[in-house]
């Protein structure tokens, strides 16, 4: 450790071998093995753009082909690594009381033949584009939160069309799905391997939803799921618009409460509480969020095997912002939406390293925070601090001239044969 520093990064290439060496068994061959680390160093490297191409030089290779093939055609288990790095998260960071968030985002692409591809909306881009849309489960627990699972969304349009569906890959039987289905998908999977949660919370979507609302309450397991305005709720007199409820409620009704931290403080809100479904099994709650300046309302629907305050609840409705930071780390800092990939296993084995990067990220923070707390005058490191020290101390390998020039030179060659490709096919055309 520098002389004055409370950091020591010598530590974190020991946790990464130790994270690599629980997804080591998942790989037939060491080949593949070894290429498996360096790629996931390469997603944690400070790259101008994170692909197969720009990865392969950073870890030294020749040309990408071996990148290329550990995603498209090695033999390893996605789902396998997947298991691996949930109970990494878990491990690390577990808790009783913990949120699985469920939310989905797009990445934006061009053409029509990448799997699950076509105009659609994406909260990415706030409007409808021709995007790739994937469903995803963040694990949120005290010392931290990190992505551990994540569905691939298929619209109609593909698993209509099965020529269509084995063209990109996909396998066989694939039926549609909505994104509520996969959100109840990922979390029955995680709650079956006996992971620690209390909670769900996801956006309108998913608590528009019965069945997840359903699945969940058989579990005995709580949720705060947002539901729109006009989401019919029973609140002892019948049923009406939750809205409706709201223009009910009394002044003594909203408390003041914050929903947790954000980039400019505490996020306040007044809140309001009331019983919903009395004659069921539980408690069962319409949360109601009221914003101090713009009046604006949102509305959640709450459930609990047991009676709760209502503090908990605005925690754990808090906590759903933690996917949208997660999404923002994986996409910034593990390239989590820069894969230039079309098949459906690629995009699984992509998207898999990419989050296992991300989750390295976040434990080694907490970690950090737990034995190194910050001095006076400092926050504590986070996952953006330690990608840059990871970058410039530990994971940069020295590359002579020649292998710079090398890669030059395969780049240009690679481009002028695709350009002459291009312009063959569409002279063919005319």
């Amino acid at each position: 450790m520098a002389a004055g520093h409370s950091v020591d990064p010598a530590r974190w290439p020991g946790m990464f071998d130790e994270l690599m060496g629980r997804i080591a068994g998942r790989f037939t061959r060491v080949e593949p093995r070894r290429r498996a680390r360096a790629f996931v160093l390469g997603l944690l490297a400070d790259l101008p753009r994170k692909n197969c191409w720009s990865i392969a030089e950073h870890a030294g290779d020749a040309s990408p082909g071996g990148m290329q093939h550990l995603l498209a055609g090695a033999r390893w288990d996605a789902d396998a690594v997947r298991d691996d790095l949930r109970d990494y998260v878990t491990g690390h960071l577990g808790d009783p009381g913990a949120v699985l968030v469920v939310d989905e985002t797009g990445d934006l692409k061009k053409g029509t033949c990448t799997a699950g591809v076509q105009r659609q909306y994406t909260g990415t881009a706030g409007r409808i584009e021709n995007s790739q849309v994937a469903v995803y489960l963040t694990y949120a627990a005290p010392r931290g939160h990190a992505l551990i699972d994540r569905e691939l969304y298929l619209p109609r349009s593909w698993t209509g069309d099965p020529a269509r569906c084995r063209a990109a890959g996909i396998p066989d039987g694939t039926v549609f799905a909505t994104k509520p289905k996969l959100a109840r998908r990922m979390i029955t999977r995680t709650l079956d391997a006996g992971t620690p949660a209390g909670w769900v919370a996801g956006d309108e979507v998913y608590g528009a939803d019965p069945g997840l609302r359903s699945d969940l309450e058989t579990r005995q397991v709580g949720y705060v799921l947002a539901v729109a305005k006009s989401h019919p709720v029973n609140a002892g007199a019948g049923t009406c618009r939750a809205d409706q409820v709201a223009a009910r409620l009394p002044r003594s009704a909203w408390q003041l409460y914050s929903a947790g931290e954000g980039a400019k403080g505490h996020r306040c809100y007044d809140w309001a509480l009331t019983s919903i479904e009395p004659r069921h099994r539980g408690y069962r709650w319409l949360l109601i969020r009221r914003n101090r300046r713009t009046r604006e309302l949102a509305f959640y629907r709450c459930y609990s095997p047991r009676h709760v305050p209502l503090a908990t609840l605005v925690k754990v409705a808090g906590l759903r912002w933690t996917v949208e930071e997660d999404f923002q780390a994986g996409k910034g800092l593990a390239g989590l939406d820069e894969h230039q990939v079309r098949r459906w296993t690629s995009w699984y084995r992509w998207v898999t390293l990419a989050m296992l990067a991300a989750a390295f990220l976040t434990v080694t923070a907490a970690a950090e925070h737990a034995s190194c707390p910050p001095p006076d005058g400092q926050i504590p490191l986070t996952r953006n601090e330690i990608a840059r020290l990871l970058t410039a101390l530990i994971t940069w390998p020295a590359r002579d001239a020649c292998h710079r020039l090398h890669w030059s030179t395969w780049r240009r060659r690679h481009q002028h044969r695709a350009r002459t490709c291009h312009y063959q096919r569409q002279a063919r055309q005319l």
